[in-house]
Formats: C-alpha cells, structure tokens, sequence
C-alpha cells in the first residue's frame, strides 16, 4: 500500500516539477516536496506554554539536547535532525544562517541556546526565523521532531509561529500564489495540561478536512494527544499517574468523539527524562532514603522546598535532594523509594521500572503504531497537500491535468482512510458494539499494520490461516456495512475494515 502511494506522489511531483520549470517560486516549493518524500518523517510537538514540549521531546531523545527553561529559544520553532556531530543553527526569513553557541548550565539547568550574540552570513543583523539543531541520536535517524512555541504565549506573533507551521492560513482553494504556505509537519502530538477552548480550536484547525477527505488542503493527518506533565496531576502522590489516566481517559473520550485525536496517553515527562539519565549517585541516594522510616519520609515530603530543607535530617544531603527534587519530582523521588522497598537493587532496573511507570513506553508504541510504521502514508499525504496547493495557486499550465489525480488521492487512498477513521472510531456518531470497534480498531492498522496484527493472531500463524481470517474479516465488514439500519459513517467504517481485509489478502498465497 505505502509504497505504492510513495511511488505515484513522486511521480506526480516530477510532472509538476517540469511543467513549472520556468516557474521559481512553484519550482522550489515543488523541490522542497520531493525531497520531503526522501526524508525522515518530520514530527511536531505543540501544545500551551509550559506543556512541557521540551522537556517530552528530551526523555522521547533519551538525551539533554533541549533548553526547557523560558528563554528566547523556546519562542521560535526548532528543528532537531539527526547530525553525525552536534551543531546549531539559526536561520533568518531571508535564509541567512548563524551559527548558535550553546552553553550547558550548572547542576540540572540543562542547555541553553545563545541568541544574543549572532554573526550571520549576510551584512545585516537578521530576526531568527528558526533554529535546526543536528544531534547524533538514533531517536532521529528516521523521524525529525520539531519543537513549537506555545499555543497560548501571550505574544501573538509567537503564538502565530506555531500555527503558521501546521495551520498555514491559506489552506482555501483560493490561496494566492504569493502567499502560499506549506504545513512543516506530517503529523503532531499535542501536549494538553488540561482540556480548554483553545486546545480544542487549535486541534480543530490542525485536523481541518483531514477527518473527512477533502482535496487535502488540511494540516497533518496524524494526531496523538498527551496529557503532559501527568504527575502533577495528583499533586506528585505515588498514585499521580493513575489520577492522570483518568484524565486521560476523560480527555481522549471529549476529544475522540469528535475526531481531533487518534489516541491520548498521559506522560510524566520530568520523570521519563530523569529515568533515561538516572545517575548512581541519585541511585544510590534514593537507597539511602528507602531506609528512612515511612512516616518521617512522608513528612519531609510534603513538598519540595521541605525535602531540600538543611534542617531536616535525611541520611542525602541537602543539595542533592534538591537536584533529587528538581530532577525526578516529588511523584518521582516517591516512586523510586516505594520500588527499592519492593526490592529493586540496581540503577538499571530502577531506570528501566521509572520509565515504564512515566508513561513514555506507552507513548513511543503509539507514536510507532501511528506514525512510524506509516511514515510513507504519512509523507505522501504532506508532498500531495503541498502539490495540491501549488497547482490551485498557479492554475491555467499544463499541470492543470494532474489535480483530479492528486485529490483522488488525498480523498480515497485507502491509507490515508484509515488514519481519518482511527480518529473517529470513538466518535458518537459511529454505531457500532464495543466488540465491533475493538476489531474495527485492530483491522484498520490501530495496534500496527503487520497483518497478524491486523487480523489480531500470533506472528507465526501459518498463512492459510491468515488467508482463513482475512477471507471472513472481507465477508463480516462487507455485511455489516449492507446492514438495512448502518448509517452512512458506519457504512463507510465497515467497507474500510473490508478493504484493510482485501489488503491483507494480497501479499498471502492464494
């Protein structure tokens, strides 16, 4: 399926690239879409200020290479690209570049980005436009992430960054040639600290046209929700996370009855970063602290300025229960004592137990469920969104011919169908038994595209078998979708589950 997608969205790319090769404007855009359709898959990280964008997008790295503090840097867009050496550039509107020097704070400060004193390429003293960080981790070899101001930053013009990113404002059919704009992301997970109008409003205009197959003139297809800094939501008690599931489950039913979202996880991303970097010496202070009776821990850890108190006796100094504190959080210092009581004896062990109870590993499998495994899905929806923009912008060529192709495409390439639907199968709208979804769910690539995955069998079910389930799944979802009641939704959810069927049926032996 994806290949096949690739290969025409290239194709269709090239023809446009010759009959615009008079053409600069249309010519360079066209050149930037082929080789988007080469290059990793490029992720957005958006949300409110203080989300803590930064700080996911460091424990999703595994590495300190993002500034979490408020700072100019944390105001414009930056792109983090995989780079066999460190570097960072500023860019200008005019594509004039800087190099940026970056300085690594005391204590857990972390990196910061040093706007102040640029010396550009060009004459002028130049606005930053954006900066492109390059970092040799593997976590970017295949996906680029791209760091966003916040959504409610109380300068417009900061806010407008983000939304100009993945919203570009002339996504009409009327788009002027001179303004036309193309959306940098193929897909977004967005950051909620809670759910309020503006979040609503923004997702609605990130997905606008992307859950109803339009001509594609929409922003990014794929959309995950986090409920960011999740321990917070208990007031850092060691049941935070459960506290934050709930809400989770409360957000992604508001949001997944309207198709804004494909999922939404809760994450503690202060403690998920913390874990990925755990140092023996915070090992070995958070031993030292499960040895302290239950009561008068609980008491110094009533909050985090009380923890660090010189006053208070704990066998760990005064100065590292602050990193303690600032680093893992109070739900993090309590979970990390509570697993060494239970009996956790090493770093590596209590690193890999804080991971897993932070909520990314459930995050990283969605986001390889839904973005990486259809990274080419992806891709070839963003290069024909920006075709289709290029070709309504400059009509009246030769390259009028290909339109109808590239909105035949965006509206009914069975991909890119099943990515709409996956936002939708939570949607009231759609009448289905839980047991229905659930395989629905299963069918349409939801827990990953692999076809035992698929039809929900083990990974070395024989082929004939696969065959077997595949046939039935066909025959199930195409009656149910000649059901005399099936509204119009659930007729077109079951003839897209029969044709992930159909799909799966391909590549078996007959």
């Amino acid at each position: 399926m994806a290949p096949g997608i690739v290969a025409e969205a290239r194709q269709l790319v090239g023809a446009a690239r010759q009959a615009f090769a008079g053409e600069p404007r249309p010519r360079a855009l066209l050149a930037d879409c082929a080789r988007r359709l080469d290059q990793p898959l490029r992720v957005a990280l958006a949300g409110s200020l203080k989300a803590g964008k930064s700080t996911l997008l460091n424990s999703l790295v595994g590495q300190d290479i993002a500034p979490t503090d408020a700072t100019e840097c944390t105001r414009v867009v930056t792109w983090y690209r995989y780079g066999t050496t460190p570097s960072v550039t500023a860019y200008a509107p005019d594509g004039a570049r800087a190099n940026v020097v970056v300085r690594r704070g005391g204590g857990t400060h972390g990196l910061t980005f040093d706007l102040d004193r640029l010396t550009w390429d060009a004459p002028a003293p130049r606005e930053v436009d954006h900066l492109e960080v390059e970092w040799p981790s593997a976590a970017l070899a295949h996906t680029t992430i791209i760091d966003t101001p916040g959504t409610s930053s109380l300068s417009r013009e900061v806010s407008q960054r983000t939304a100009r990113l993945l919203t570009p404002e002339d996504a009409g059919l009327d788009a002027s040639a001179a303004n036309i704009a193309i959306p940098g992301a193929d897909a977004v997970v967005y950051l909620l600290r809670r759910l309020d109008a503006a979040d609503v409003r923004f997702l609605e205009q990130v997905g606008a046209g992307a859950t109803s197959g339009d001509s594609g003139l929409s922003g990014p297809l794929g959309v995950v929700g986090v409920v960011s800094r999740a321990d917070e939501i208990g007031a850092g008690r060691i049941d935070a996370l459960h506290s934050a599931r709930d809400v989770a489950v409360r957000f992604a039913g508001e949001l997944e009855r309207t198709g804004l979202c494909q999922a939404v996880i809760p994450v503690a991303g202060l403690l998920a970063f913390a874990a990925a970097t755990l140092r023996q010496q915070e090992f070995a202070a958070f031993e030292a602290l499960a040895g302290v009776p239950v009561d008068e821990l609980s008491a110094a850890l009533l909050s985090a300025d009380r923890f660090a108190r010189a006053d208070i006796a704990l066998p760990v100094p005064p100065d590292l229960r602050a990193q303690l504190a600032e680093r893992f959080g109070m739900f993090g210092i309590r979970m990390a004592v509570t697993l060494i009581r239970l009996g956790v004896r090493d770093s590596a062990t209590l690193a890999a137990e804080l991971t897993s109870r932070s909520g990314v590993d459930e995050l990283r499998s969605v986001l390889d469920v839904q973005f990486a495994q259809r990274a080419d899905q992806l891709k070839a929806h963003s290069a024909l969104t920006v075709l289709a923009r290029v070709l309504t912008a400059y009509p009246s060529t030769v390259a009028d011919q290909l339109l109808p192709r590239v909105r035949t495409l965006l509206a009914d390439v069975h991909g890119f169908a099943e990515l709409r639907l996956l936002g939708r199968l939570r949607t009231d709208e759609l009448t289905l038994p839980a047991d229905d979804l659930a395989e629905l769910h299963r069918l349409i690539g939801g827990s990953g595209v692999a076809p035992h995955l698929r039809l929900g069998l083990p990974i070395d079910t024989a082929p004939d078998q696969q065959r077997a389930h595949a046939v039935a799944a066909v025959r199930k979802w195409r009656a149910r979708a000649k059901h005399p009641l099936a509204d119009q939704l659930t007729i077109t959810a079951c003839l897209t589950a029969a044709r992930s069927a159909e799909g799966i049926l391909g590549p078996l032996p007959g």
